[in-house]
């Protein structure tokens, strides 16, 4: 088949669901069985490991930890077919990946995030020197149902990782405690989050159709005196800046830790 999932968790299976959308040639294996429902639903094949690396696109989505025992009983797979590997796994370079996988082989390497599901994630990825022009300009158009494509260079794919990758679930904090805010106000729950995630996305798309700087966009908000600028002194007032800054910071060397 043309793309084989080794793993199909959170992540892998926000993939399948948007690939799916390009092609169906895919077959997903996981640990548990649980995959299996997302195959049916998607319309896709559901297997063992092996006849995902016989698959000439091999993702694999398990998690950075569980790498070498999930490789491990494939390499003479690979050593036959040679696909093109994707790795998703924090912390684990094109270098580690082929040690791992027992042989030299084309490997992209990419960092997703969930909202991929919904056909608005961001991937970032990179790719070692096996990797053709063709099987990567095939690759990113089977994806772009996924959102936003960008290459970063390896050497800042830990860092520009915790932003894009690990982003989402911040963002999800900071929307949630928005719209606890409007509850204590007597805001109705389903309503403040309704507010508080249309508002999110409104803000992010103005940063990435103006192109302005955000501080440019907080003070066209900030009327002298208002009701804004209190709120944002009170953020200021309870370090929300360096809190969000150091959270960065320590997904960062977390991912790093990882591919030691």
């Amino acid at each position: 088949m043309k793309y084989g999932f080794i793993g199909c968790g959170n992540m892998g299976g926000a993939i399948a669901r948007a690939l799916s959308l390009t092609t169906k040639d895919i077959l997903v294996t996981d640990r548990t069985g649980r995959a299996k429902v997302l195959a049916a639903e998607l319309g896709i094949a559901y297997g063992s490991a092996g006849e995902a690396a016989l698959c000439s696109r091999v993702f694999l989505a398990v998690k950075p930890q569980m790498m070498e025992r999930a490789l491990l009983p494939l390499q003479d797979i690979f050593a036959e077919k040679k696909p093109l590997l994707i790795s998703m796994a924090a912390g684990l370079t094109t270098q580690r990946i082929a040690a791992l996988a027992g042989c030299d082989l084309p490997i992209i390497r990419i960092m997703p995030n969930t909202p991929v599901a919904v056909g608005k994630g961001t991937v970032l990825y990179c790719c070692n020197s096996l990797v053709t022009e063709e099987q990567l300009a095939l690759f990113l158009e089977d994806m772009a149902p996924c959102g936003q494509l960008e290459a970063v260079s390896e050497a800042l794919f830990d860092p520009a990782g915790t932003v894009s990758g690990c982003g989402p679930a911040y963002c999800y904090m900071f929307l949630e405690a928005m719209a606890d805010g409007a509850v204590a106000c007597g805001v109705p729950r389903e309503q403040a989050l309704q507010f508080a995630a249309a508002t999110m996305a409104g803000a992010a798309e103005m940063v990435l159709k103006t192109g302005q700087h955000p501080e440019v966009l907080k003070d066209a908000v900030c009327s002298p005196g208002g009701s804004t600028i209190a709120g944002v002194r009170k953020l200021e007032e309870k370090g929300m800046r360096s809190a969000v800054a150091e959270c960065i910071v320590a997904a960062c060397q977390r991912n790093r830790e990882l591919g030691k």
